[in-house]
């Protein structure tokens, strides 16, 4: 009897001594506005279901864009502790080192399986964090994932690509690269920015996300051509980075119940991402007067020529993604295997 009220003041103890230890408290920035389906809506619900899990022990709030820093600007504020957290996705960091913009879509790359594979099991996250993140201060976690996005909103038909030449479009990442090969003048604008440039005239065309996500921002509105297979984005992926200082400080519970939590997040994006798209696109072309087009084999096969030559370009301008971009390759290589056993084409 003894033994057993020893340990269950040992217990108790412990206990008292977890209640009475400070909380975590993470102020989020988001890059993605809280009204944003998938993009925005994961941030709410991660923020929520970390303070859930943790039973307060972790307190982590979702901040909209700009509230706390400019959506660009997060890697810095995060790495300073000017913000504890940031919601956002690699790319954003790009102009950083351009590195960053591959662990978050690569053209004519990975679906959203093999991305998650080589992240979370071949090595991408740990490189990530270990040649990227970690110089700036900062500590990521991959936390979502979006499926094929758009290849972009038109006002007018686009029969050859010798249209693209001279248009001014809004292009993420590393398809920006590629757009850049045809001529187009790419910039690089946060969601909420992107309607008003396309009203005024400042962009001539856009891509951005997903049909579900663009029905919410309205461009159907402005432009009536939305151009399919997402080439650029395949899938993209999403993290929360946190300072890194403050997550070493954290106890092994709290960062596991954060990384556990982020998991949850990618599984549930993913699903979501898969479930809602359909009735959007299809209201998009009933209700909205979308003409949906499909970019030839051809005009595809031009896309992926200019995106090989932007590799080799890549290569020699970021040591960092000539590494990363190696790693990838040998994974690629050894996953198609199975991919090509194991898979319907």
């Amino acid at each position: 009897m003894k033994k057993y009220l020893l340990a269950a003041a040992v217990s108790m103890s412990a206990l008292v001594g977890a209640a009475s230890a400070e909380p975590v408290r993470l102020k989020m920035g988001s890059a993605f506005p809280s009204s944003q389906p998938l993009l925005g809506t994961g941030g709410v619900d991660l923020a929520e279901t970390v303070t859930a899990i943790t039973g307060g022990d972790v307190q982590m709030k979702f901040y909209e864009p700009g509230a706390l820093v400019p959506a660009f600007e997060l890697l810095d504020a995060v790495g300073t502790g000017t913000v504890d957290a940031g919601w956002a996705q690699p790319a954003y960091h790009a102009k950083n080192d351009i590195a960053f913009a591959l662990f978050s879509a690569i053209p004519f790359g990975p679906r959203a399986s093999e991305y998650a594979a080589w992240m979370f099991y071949g090595g991408g996250s740990e490189m990530l964090n270990d040649r990227l993140y970690k110089q700036y201060n900062v500590h990521s976690e991959i936390c979502g994932v979006s499926p094929p996005e758009t290849a972009g909103w038109f006002r007018e038909e686009i029969t050859s690509l010798e249209q693209m030449s001279g248009l001014k479009m809004r292009f993420y990442g590393l398809g920006a690269r590629v757009m850049q090969k045809l001529g187009v003048d790419t910039q690089l604008l946060p969601g909420g920015d992107i309607y008003p440039a396309l009203e005024r005239g400042t962009i001539d065309a856009t891509e951005y996300s997903m049909p579900a996500v663009d029905e919410s921002a309205g461009f159907h509105q402005l432009a009536k051509f939305n151009y399919f297979p997402g080439w650029h984005q395949q899938s993209t992926l999403q993290d929360l980075i946190i300072n890194l200082d403050t997550w070493n400080a954290m106890t092994d519970g709290q960062r596991k119940a954060i990384q556990t939590a982020c998991r949850a997040s990618f599984t549930n994006m993913l699903a979501e991402g898969e479930a809602i798209n359909g009735a959007a696109l299809t209201r998009l072309q009933e209700e909205h007067g979308v003409n949906v087009r499909r970019w030839s084999e051809e005009q595809l096969a031009t896309y992926e020529e200019n995106w090989e030559a932007v590799v080799e370009e890549l290569k020699a301008e970021s040591a960092v993604f000539a590494e990363a971009w190696t790693e990838l390759e040998e994974f690629r290589a050894e996953y198609a295997v199975w991919k090509e056993n194991a898979y319907l084409q």
